[in-house]
């Protein structure tokens, strides 16, 4: 093997490198759009108990299932929640029912972004 071949070698190995690595960069960028964490903290500053506890997405036209289940969310407590439906989409709209009826519902929360929702008395 002569100088001019070793050297053809070594440029096409760190050609072939440099695809790679720039092939497993937009590929990790294209998942890391669909990746977001939509954990949200959700805190019952009240004083009254939450019974049930609702996440959809904005373009549903009703709500998904009560996320608490038979869990109730205390006054001063909380609980994290992954309110991933698997649509990749960010932006949902809230629904509480609490223990005395009252229903607070707020619309457009971007879950991609909020890492903490608190309900408060008003």
């Amino acid at each position: 093997m002569n100088f001019r071949s070793i050297v053809k070698s070594v440029a096409n190995a760190n050609l072939a490198a440099i695809v790679a690595v720039g092939l497993v960069l937009g590929v990790s960028s294209a998942a890391s759009a669909d990746d977001e964490d939509r954990r949200v903290r959700i805190v019952n500053n009240t004083s009254v108990a939450m019974m049930e506890f609702y996440a959809s997405s904005i373009a549903s036209k009703t709500w998904e299932e009560d996320i608490l289940g038979q869990d109730v969310l205390v006054p001063g407590d909380n609980v994290v929640i992954n309110i991933d439906d698997g649509s990749n989409a960010c932006r949902y709209d809230f629904k509480a029912v609490f223990l005395d009826g009252d229903e607070v519902t707020d619309e457009d929360v971007d879950v991609c972004e909020v890492a903490e929702y608190e309900f408060t008395e008003e």
